[in-house]
């Protein structure tokens, strides 16, 4: 498969008709902060944007955009915030115009470059007010200093009452639903922002294995983070299969809340156990997980698990392997309504015993 390629995965469930039980226990609070106590706060570390936020974008003509619509008195978009455990406030909707008016009381725009260099930030491209062009902030007179500084930004925080161990899943559905931005993240995305850890450095070194990279059939790393989501799939129900309840995605947040310090002896033995797997079905099997062309999850899902969970002499042969994909019962569990509680546990049913021998 070419590099260019986008990796196709077959799920054959819509994830926008699971529905969740979730009830939220949260404080919302709206605030006009001024710029330069937003500025402050940023470069303090109290306002935080998160890794899982996608790079600063806009150029400086953009950010001198916004810095004249703050001059002039002109309306800008509110901002959102989730209040972390730590107190930090982290940006889940605004990091380019926050991340904009902090670099511009700085004076520098943007990060470093390779030799250590920052551009000098001078408002460039202003539509209304010429008179600012090419200024830095210090270079300002006091009087329009004094309005940037003062002007404000609605921003819009979110705290959660209920502790995240009792309902990690609830945190997840707060940034899903506050995710507004033009380019909204995905499930992943979101995970890693609300789970970040230990755990995503394990997700993301084993996502570069090798053998697992040809078994997802792209040499990179899947800028959707649906890679990184597959092996989290296979972590949750490894020796886990009788806690899964639906939907699928609340299943996945779960786990990734409960695995999120990956500490334990059955993390480890997970770890072990995955490069152990890849590098066998690599051996095994061409093109594996694809039953009718596409990388099918679910057929992914129950015979690498069922494959992990076996001892390190097991045998894993094609013939098994193809008597499994004609199995009627676990055809029906790959392709239909394949996040239900009977399609999971019936495919790994089928998977320990036609692989296996296990009844």
């Amino acid at each position: 498969m070419s590099e260019g390629k986008e990796v196709e995965i077959e799920y054959l469930t819509d994830e926008n008709t699971e529905t969740s039980t979730v009830e939220f226990n949260i404080v919302v609070t709206s605030s006009d902060w001024t710029l330069e106590l937003l500025a402050s706060k940023f470069q303090s570390g109290d306002i935080i944007i998160p890794d899982y936020q996608r790079k600063f974008v806009w150029d400086i003509r953009r950010a001198s955009t916004l810095i004249e619509s703050f001059a002039i008195g002109l309306p800008v978009p509110q901002v959102f915030f989730y209040e972390n455990n730590e107190g930090q406030l982290e940006v889940i909707d605004g990091q380019q115009r926050i991340t904009s008016i902090a670099y511009f009381f700085e004076g520098l725009f943007g990060k470093e470059d390779v030799q250590g260099n920052r551009k000098v930030f001078k408002l460039r491209g202003l539509e209304q007010r010429k008179d600012l062009e090419e200024k830095t902030f210090e270079e300002l007179d006091e009087r329009t200093k004094r309005r940037i500084k003062n002007a404000t930004l609605r921003g819009v925080t979110v705290k959660q009452l209920t502790p995240e161990e009792e309902q990690p899943e609830s945190v997840y559905h707060i940034f899903e639903r506050l995710n507004t931005g033009g380019l909204p993240l995905n499930a992943q995305e979101i995970r890693n922002a609300v789970y970040r850890g230990a755990l995503l450095e394990e997700l993301e070194r084993l996502n570069k294995n090798p053998d697992w990279r040809k078994i997802y059939g792209k040499p990179d790393p899947d800028p959707k983070q649906r890679d990184i989501e597959l092996i989290l799939r296979l972590l949750a129900f490894f020796r886990n299969y009788h806690d899964y309840t639906p939907p699928m995605k609340d299943f996945l947040s779960r786990s990734m809340a409960k695995n999120r310090h990956y500490n334990s002896e059955k993390n480890r033995e997970f770890s072990s156990a995955f490069v152990r797997a890849v590098e066998l079905i690599n051996r095994t099997l061409e093109k594996p997980f694809r039953p009718r062309g596409l990388l099918n999850a679910a057929t992914l899902e129950a015979v690498m698990v069922s494959l992990m969970e076996q001892d390190r002499s097991v045998e894993f042969s094609t013939d098994r392997y193809d008597a499994l994909l004609l199995d009627p019962n676990f055809r029906v569990a790959i392709t239909s309504n394949t996040s239900s509680l009977d399609s999971v546990q019936s495919r790994k049913d089928a998977a320990d015993r036609i692989l296996f021998g296990h009844e």
